[in-house]
């Protein structure tokens, strides 16, 4: 049994520091916004965090001292310097107290027509009307919201804190269900419009989501609104950043790395590859996401959490309006902020949802060029990503994985590449024919396209079990796998040679970064027919070219 209280089941502040769960000290960067800003955006994926960080700036907002205060039985855990409490302790003097509206709009991702979405911000809006004594003067929101506020600031005297949590769940319930979505952006356009109409009755206003919608007030309008998504100086504010996990954090991954019985180092490097990757800026703090971390730590497994919390309908329904090779294309490509920043709205490729949604994150930041690399974060969204991509290109309804991958793995374990790309043929013979088009199949780069995407992803599944790298999908499918003992180093073509395939391995130096490694390295050259709709030839070298295994079919 862990010694330590996870709050793998709430976001709610007030019941984490009570019960003593672990709770990770953000709030010197929550002390900071409400004193720097006055309107706060903040996007990240889901199970990021966001809904626990807005039920923060509430506690703080109402006066709850006592929940910021020492909390005897975590304490050691969420700070590194203050005992005495967290960290805006010793930064807020005053704690004054304010009228709160909390408004969390993902108790509208149920709704299935528009007199559902109309039911339940209602319900909202008439509990906070009951609470501070007002009476619905009017049936259009953004009315009702301003008599709201208005009434509280002339009768409680205060001005109001408003918070309004996954602002875009039931536009992007409905991003391709254009007669609903109209209705849904006039439904909502008054109600945000109201925050930036009614700013002389308000101290504060923090948003959060996943993305940003154009064609509504809270963007289109609201000028002033700060969207620190992407600054520097908050891109650890939600998730769990590198340095926390070596310090408050670290008897949590001690406990973790004794119940797997690994050293401690293997612990952290797990947990890396597993959930870690994730930045926001261009010198964005390392982040891991907390959902599934803390669930693992919990667990003491590695477990792909984040999907099994159920995958984005709207990512699914989003990709399939492009070709379904594009949701891999992206992972290591170059881009421009404005790129992948834009609203999915009026994105003409997969790549904005992804990075907003967290299937992608940024790598790296080229400061002279201003352009960003976007990767894949680890391996548990790679997998889950791939997972959910199978039955689509596959045109099943459940594309079983696990089996392939097991074969290949136990073989490559075994140092048995034969086996291993034997295992994968016989997966691609089991493949129906119809799953492409006789016009795509006439088409000799979607032809070749296919079955590159589909060996790129059973290889990258292998991730999951064994070291694996797969540089590209298109172009240049080359695939590293590494074990204990061997180092393969694979080339893939299509209607091609083994020798151009190899040859290909030397010319580009694929192999030089491992010669010295230790390892014994394997350099593969596969062929892919059309014709025959599968793998036709592979032959295997050492490293000075003698050929160790050949297999032609």
């Amino acid at each position: 049994m862990s010694r330590f209280k996870y709050p793998v089941d709430t976001d709610q502040f007030q019941e984490i520091r009570e019960q003593g769960k672990l709770y990770v000290d953000k709030t010197d960067m929550v002390y900071n916004l409400v004193n720097e800003y006055k309107y706060v955006f903040l996007a990240r994926p889901r199970r990021f965090g966001k809904s626990l960080l807005c039920n923060t700036f509430k506690a703080y907002f109402k006066g709850q001292k006592e929940l910021f205060d020492a909390c005897p039985e975590s304490e050691f855990m969420v700070s590194s310097s203050n005992q005495r409490g967290l960290k805006i302790m010793e930064l807020e003097k005053e704690w004054k107290t304010y009228p709160v509206l909390h408004f969390d709009m993902s108790i509208m991702r149920n709704c299935s027509n528009m007199d559902g979405y109309r039911e339940a911000l209602s319900d909202v809006l008439a509990r906070y009307e009951k609470q501070y004594g007002t009476t619905k003067e009017a049936e259009e929101f953004g009315t009702r919201f301003h008599q709201l506020l208005r009434h509280i600031h002339d009768t409680q005297r205060q001005k109001v804190v408003v918070i309004i949590d996954e602002y875009d769940t039931p536009m992007m319930r409905n991003l391709y269900n254009e007669d609903v979505l109209k209705e849904l952006r006039t439904m909502l356009r008054g109600f945000y419009q109201t925050v930036k109409l009614d700013g002389e009755y308000l101290r504060f206003v923090f948003i959060t989501g996943v993305t940003k919608f154009s064609q509504l007030s809270i963007f289109s309008e609201l000028n002033n609104l700060n969207q620190i998504s992407m600054l520097d100086d908050y891109s650890g504010i939600c998730g769990i950043t590198q340095e926390e996990l070596d310090t408050v954090l670290r008897p949590c991954v001690e406990e973790y790395a004794e119940n797997l019985e690994i050293t401690v180092d293997e612990a952290y490097a797990l947990l890396k590859k597993n959930y870690d990757g994730y930045h926001f800026s261009p010198k964005s703090k390392d982040v891991y996401a907390p959902f599934s971390l803390l669930r693992a730590l919990d667990g003491k497994n590695t477990y792909h959490y984040w999907f099994e919390s159920g995958t984005s309908s709207s990512l699914l329904e989003h990709l399939r309006h492009f070709p379904i090779t594009r949701a891999l294309d992206y992972d290591g490509v170059a881009v421009s902020e404005n790129e992948f920043s834009i609203p999915c709205e009026d994105a003409e490729t997969p790549m904005p949802l992804l990075y907003q949604s967290g299937y992608l994150t940024i790598a790296s930041y080229d400061r002279l060029l201003q352009r960003y690399e976007l990767k894949i974060p680890n391996n548990e969204v790679r997998k889950g990503l791939i997972d959910c991509l199978m039955p689509i290109i596959l045109k099943r309804p459940v594309a079983d994985n696990n089996s392939v991958v097991t074969a290949i793995a136990k073989a490559i374990f075994d140092g048995n590449l034969s086996d291993a790309l034997t295992a994968l043929r016989s997966y691609i013979a089991k493949i129906p024919y119809d799953i492409i088009t006789k016009e795509e199949w006439e088409d000799k780069e979607k032809r070749e396209s296919f079955y590159k995407l589909l060996i790129y992803m059973v290889f990258s599944l292998l991730n999951s079990i064994v070291d694996t790298e797969v540089k590209s999908i298109l172009g240049r499918a080359d695939v590293v796998i590494k074990t204990d003992t061997d180092i393969f180093v694979l080339e893939l073509k299509v209607d091609d040679s083994v020798e151009n395939a190899l040859a290909q391995i030397d010319s580009k130096g694929y192999a030089i970064p491992y010669e010295t490694d230790g390892r014994k390295v394997t350099k593969c050259g596969v062929c892919i027919s059309s014709e025959q709709r599968n793998i036709t030839h592979w032959r295997s070298v050492d490293v000075e070219g003698k050929v160790i295994d050949e297999q032609k079919f």
